[in-house]
């Protein structure tokens, strides 16, 4: 009777056993079912806080551009007669006044030029004198008509010739007696010895680069802007620069602008003046400034966040009946300070317009705006702000 219990037990696990393994064979043969949900057929839920709808408010804009400091009031001192450099008073980077006396120059060759032209203004002065006594005397003679008309004329051109000669004798006598003066090597201005172009020894020619002074209790930042924005800005229009190096910005004043762009560039070259009294900047320093354009017009604007760009196009999302559009827009003047943008072409004010970027937006999906987005819904599309919140998908 035992024997006859435990061979039942047996085929009873055996039966139960072989139902198992027959059952994960079948299991085994059996694919999951696939998500048979289109992407079409998604709505991206966006909530309120992720929307927005252009607002008309002023815009105080600015135009930004950047630059080198240079110094307009430099002076560059040259030789004015050839001759070999004595002495040089100054060192790169001493101070000078105007009228400070910065070399001698050996200057025999000019000294001996105008001794030259001091024997021909002599020469000439005789025979000035000796065509005058010649021209009386034959006046005397005419008056008597012991000589021609033709005689008298003919001394008479010649006293005019000889005074001709004396004048011209004279005039370059003074041009060389100039030279001398001026070829003491003087500074111009005031201001910064900032090069020495030759030493003491070296023999210079007539023009020569001896000394560049620059002064630099005013500067200017030489910038340039685009061909949109030149219409904005005009001269004496405050701006405020930020020299690098230089924790605090300093004040300046748009001195020019430009008559023409540049071909190459397509950019119009701007200056701005900078006062520098205390010469704490220095030409050659970088700089960016930044000119603010106060205006009380309402402007159609949007935050920055809403705006993406793609191949030089700017665009943004909105919700129209339902479904995401992307639309081109055009824009205008920027406030940096409130992160707004002005959009002057491309949307009506009553538009619904996505506030931040997104990834794998699709144009025509169907999309709607909603109080919060489900917690537990799978992100279809994310946004590219750190600042912005998950645009979530549920099926239909």
């Amino acid at each position: 009777m035992n024997k006859r219990k435990v061979m039942i037990g047996g085929v009873a696990i055996a039966v139960a056993v072989g139902a198992a393994v027959a059952f994960a064979v079948a299991r085994k043969g059996q694919s999951p079912q696939p998500d048979t949900t289109k992407p079409e057929d998604k709505v991206l839920d966006f909530t309120a806080k992720e929307v927005v709808s252009p607002k008309a408010q002023a815009l105080a804009g600015s135009v930004q551009f950047s630059g080198p400091l240079v110094a307009p009031n430099t002076a560059i001192v040259r030789a004015k007669a050839a001759g070999t450099l004595l002495n040089l008073a100054v060192a790169e980077g001493s101070r000078v006044s105007a009228g400070q006396r910065l070399g001698t120059l050996d200057l025999a060759d000019l000294s001996a030029r105008l001794n030259e032209r001091q024997a021909q203004v002599e020469s000439a002065r005789a025979q000035m004198v000796q065509a005058d006594r010649t021209h009386a005397s034959n006046q005397r003679l005419a008056e008597q008509q012991f000589i021609s008309p033709n005689a008298l004329e003919s001394s008479k051109a010649a006293l005019d010739t000889a005074r001709a000669n004396l004048a011209a004798a004279q005039a370059q006598t003074e041009t060389v007696r100039i030279n001398l003066r001026e070829a003491g090597l003087v500074a111009p201005i005031s201001g910064i010895v900032a090069k020495r172009h030759v030493v003491p020894g070296e023999k210079v020619s007539t023009e020569q680069q001896v000394v560049t002074i620059v002064d630099l209790t005013r500067l200017e930042m030489a910038g340039s802007v685009g061909t949109h924005e030149v219409g904005m800005l005009s001269p004496g229009m405050p701006v405020t620069v930020q020299v690098e190096g230089v924790p605090q910005p300093v004040s300046g004043t748009l001195a020019r602008i430009a008559p023409a762009a540049d071909p190459g560039t397509r950019s119009i070259g701007v200056a701005i003046a900078i006062a520098n009294p205390k010469e704490a900047l220095r030409a050659g320093q970088y700089a960016s400034a930044q000119v603010v354009l106060q205006e009380d017009t309402p402007r159609m604007t949007l935050p920055y966040s809403a705006i993406a760009a793609a191949s030089g196009q700017e665009y943004v999302w909105l919700i129209s009946e339902g479904k995401l559009i992307r639309r081109s827009v055009t824009t205008g003047r920027r406030d940096e300070a409130r992160g707004l943008v002005e959009v002057k072409d491309g949307l009506k004010p009553q538009a619904q317009v996505l506030a931040m970027r997104f990834d794998n937006l699709r144009e025509g999906a169907s999309a709607r705006i909603v109080g919060a987005a489900p917690a537990a819904a799978a992100s279809a599309a994310s946004p590219t702000s750190s600042i912005a919140s998950v645009a979530t998908a549920s099926a239909n």
